[in-house]
């Protein structure tokens, strides 16, 4: 017989019992059992060895990913326009120049489109939705602290040093043409720095980006875009208050506040700070509400009358603070009861004719030769060359708006005394000019520090001149209307008609109309030579001539006032003076504001 064949056997084969295959079945299970961390050993290592693998993996793979999306978008892509000046400079497609745009701006930037010029890679770069241009590589970064690039900057305004931003301390002149090193700078507004931290010398302080340019041979050149320069450069120191050509006529950003908005045309009334006529302000207001007025000026101080006591008066001046008309309170009511009526307000201070300012800094007085302060135009008069007078009336209207919110601060008296040509003649008179200044430029120079600390605080800046417009030349006691209208906010001139010189048999006076209308064909005239002329808000006459015969002013000749300056286009606004604020006087004049446009 042969043997079976392994298929045979296969086929042969009993099948196993159930009892078998369950017996089998158990051994498998405690066999399980028995090795069970084995296997889970085993599993452990496997999935450690996998994750290892991928780490490894993946570690060398990242970089490589990351450098592949760099390759695929801008290093810029996100980017800031940097330079060392407010503006940089961007080209078109043919690479020639497109326009500017304001450095510290954040754009979008392309590295797929870069073209080349004289060895500057360009980007093609999206600085707004609509418009574009291609910007140097040069003047990008991805770091928005990083777009301020001077590391010096050069005088181009004569300015004071700001010892302090947080403070009006004043430090040294700084001359035109000063190099100046930067030591940092507080922030920046359309491009232009607001404070540069710098040094000159052994002084460090501060000084507004608005007054600096990039290099010296800006910073010397005679600003004259619009032929202004050339229309003052003939107006010669003819009576002592200095010459048009030294005075600065660089264009001026006028203010704008968003939160405090000036009327369009600004018809005020005149209040001064007497008990009796603050303590009547709810008879002001009914008035007021009556016409087309919608705005008060009211004293802060005038000369001798104080308005009320504060902390500033206690500082600089004790003597002014101890003949206060008011308390604080009583005249923050009255200022609170104007505002919450919807008036515009605007505090008026004198400025440089001061007696109790002198009495306790006879120091800063102008004096004679021995020292003795003089008395001049009914007044004692600190000298406007002073830093330290400065000072006082600019913290003085900084407080005033952050106790009583003013929307404007006006600076009357902003001028040297007149009638000081016979001391000068003689030699007898001392000025305390520390800088060798002219009249001319120490006023525009202060106006333009308090222009700069009370932007900062957010009110607007107002000026008084005199009438005086007809002249070709800077005026004895130092205002100049072009260089004072480039700086201030607001101009507001005072050609009262009794205030004008008899004609022979002419009398100013008795022809308002006729006396405005010549006064206002000269101012209109004047704004034309500056390059960023404020708003003109002329005083008119609200009161009976105070020269003989004494005309009555009523309704007709107010409204021949306001009629002269319209038709002259000084339509910035009007404000009525009358010293002595009486109601029944302006009843007899509410026809004319009446009328107002």
């Amino acid at each position: 017989m042969q043997p079976h064949s392994e298929q045979n056997r296969q086929k042969n084969r009993k099948p196993k019992s159930r009892k078998a295959r369950r017996r089998q079945q158990q051994e498998q299970r405690k066999f399980l059992r028995q090795n069970s961390w084995l296997i889970l050993l085993a599993v452990l290592v496997l999935v450690a060895l996998i994750l290892f693998i991928c780490v490894i993996t993946g570690g060398r793979e990242e970089p490589q990913q990351e450098q592949e999306q760099t390759e695929k978008t801008s290093r810029y892509e996100k980017a800031y326009l940097c330079a060392d000046s407010p503006s940089v400079s961007y080209l078109n497609d043919d690479l020639e120049p497109a326009g500017t745009a304001v450095r510290g701006s954040a754009v979008t930037v392309s590295s797929e489109h870069t073209r080349k010029k004289d060895g500057v890679t360009y980007y093609l770069t999206y600085l707004d939705s609509l418009k574009y241009g291609y910007v140097s590589e040069d003047n990008l970064t991805d770091n928005p602290n990083d777009v301020m690039r001077e590391t010096s900057v050069f005088v181009r305004t004569p300015q004071n040093l700001r010892l302090d931003p947080e403070t009006v301390e004043l430090g040294g002149l700084l001359e035109k043409g000063t190099e100046l090193k930067i030591v940092g700078y507080d922030y920046m507004t359309d491009g232009v720095v607001h404070l540069y931290e710098v040094t000159n010398g052994e002084e460090t302080g501060y000084i507004s980006g608005e007054y600096t340019a990039s290099t010296q041979e800006s910073a010397m050149e005679v600003y004259d875009r619009f032929g202004t320069y050339m229309i003052h450069a003939g107006r010669a120191d003819r009576y002592g208050g200095g010459d048009g050509e030294s005075l600065d006529y660089y264009p001026r950003q006028k203010a704008s506040f968003p939160e405090n908005v000036m009327p369009e045309h600004v018809y005020a009334l005149y209040l001064t700070c007497d008990p009796d006529v603050l303590g009547n302000i709810d008879a002001y207001i009914a008035y007021a509400k009556t016409t087309k007025i919608n705005a008060f000026v009211v004293n802060i101080m005038d000369g001798t009358s104080i308005g009320y006591d504060s902390e500033v008066f206690r500082e600089y001046s004790p003597t002014a603070d101890s003949y206060a008309n008011n308390t604080q309170e009583e005249y923050k009511t009255c200022i609170q009861k104007i505002k919450d009526a919807g008036f515009y307000v605007i505090g008026r201070l004198t400025t440089f004719n001061d007696s109790f300012f002198v009495s306790d800094h006879p120091e800063y007085a102008i004096s004679d030769a021995s020292g003795d302060p003089l008395y001049i135009a009914g007044s004692y008069w600190p000298s406007a060359f002073c830093r330290y007078v400065w000072e006082y009336k600019v913290e003085l209207a900084k407080e005033a708006v952050s106790l009583f919110g003013f929307n404007e601060i006006q600076f009357d008296y902003v001028r040297f005394p007149d009638g000081t040509y016979y001391y000068e003649e003689d030699g007898n008179i001392d000025y305390c000019n520390e800088y060798d200044e002219t009249k001319a430029q120490a006023i525009q120079r202060f106006l333009m520090f308090a222009c700069d600390e009370l932007h900062d605080v957010g009110v607007y800046v107002s000026a008084d001149v005199f009438g005086e417009t007809s002249g070709s030349y800077v005026t004895a006691y130092g205002q100049y209307w072009p260089a004072i209208s480039n700086v201030v906010d607001v101009i507001s001139g005072m050609p009262y008609p009794d205030h004008f010189a008899q004609n022979g048999t002419y009398r100013p006076w008795e022809h308002p109309y006729e006396t405005l209308l010549d006064w206002a064909k000269n101012a209109a005239k004047r704004q034309t030579e500056t390059p960023s002329p404020a708003i003109v808000r002329t005083w008119i006459q609200a009161y009976d001539a105070i020269r003989p015969p004494y005309n009555t002013y009523g309704a007709e000749e107010v409204s021949g006032q306001i009629r002269a300056l319209l038709e002259n286009g000084l339509d910035g606004g009007i404000m009525a003076w009358n010293a002595m604020c009486s109601i029944p006087k302006l009843e007899t004049l509410k026809p004319a504001f009446d009328a107002l446009p």
